[in-house]
């Protein structure tokens, strides 16, 4: 999958390169593991680039959600892009750092420029998923502390009760709910999360 996902970035903007980070350029992955890229595209084609992601990923896998690092949703030389695709696993989250060549390998890269930055933020309702999708992830890893902590940022983030009861199907859904409450654009994606904690959820740990 992150192999297609690779070739297919490339094969869209001549001239680019396209190289795993993280897990699974370590070997360190497992079942659960976010996709994580780097796509470096020339600068002349680095907006047609982050306007087109949505299309370069589509002959892998339809994108369902596209989220954007607000920190650096207007940088002249880099973009971070969350994806989600439709009929694949919620865990298998592709993080997509698009760079131009100029801007280099640096990590920090534009995160220090307040006119690449989008005020408006981070969407709080699918942040909280995210959260949930990362708190079952981490139970399957047997990790529930982490599950925890994660529970209790996405509750607070939609402004619902952070108590976590530990019952742990339980307490995914009420998070996917609050979510939807609080923002119901979010709605299909909540429906995934909870039918992730259905299925994939231990009751208690």
């Amino acid at each position: 999958m992150a192999e297609e996902l690779r070739r297919a970035l490339v094969l869209h903007t001549p001239g680019s390169r396209a190289a795993l980070r993280g897990s699974l350029a370590s070997g360190a992955d497992d079942a659960y593991s976010d996709i994580d890229l780097v796509w470096t595209v020339p600068d002349a084609s680095f907006e047609s680039s982050v306007a087109g992601v949505a299309d370069a990923l589509a002959p892998v896998a339809p994108v369902e959600s596209l989220r954007r690092d607000p920190d650096l949703a207007r940088s002249a030389g880099r973009r971070l892009f969350f994806v989600t695709f439709e009929g694949l696993p919620l865990f298998w989250r592709l993080d997509l750092d698009i760079r131009t060549r100029s801007a280099g390998d640096d990590p920090e890269y534009g995160l220090d420029d307040p006119a690449g930055r989008d005020e408006e933020g981070w969407s709080p309702a699918a942040s909280a998923l995210a959260n949930a999708v990362a708190a079952v992830k981490a139970l399957l890893r047997d990790r529930p502390d982490t599950a925890r902590a994660l529970l209790e940022r996405g509750l607070r983030r939609v402004g619902a009760p952070a108590g976590v009861t530990g019952r742990w199907r339980e307490d995914v859904l009420r998070l996917a709910a609050a979510a939807t409450d609080h923002e119901p654009g979010t709605a299909p994606l909540a429906r995934r999360v909870a039918r992730l904690a259905a299925t994939a959820c231990p009751e208690e740990r």
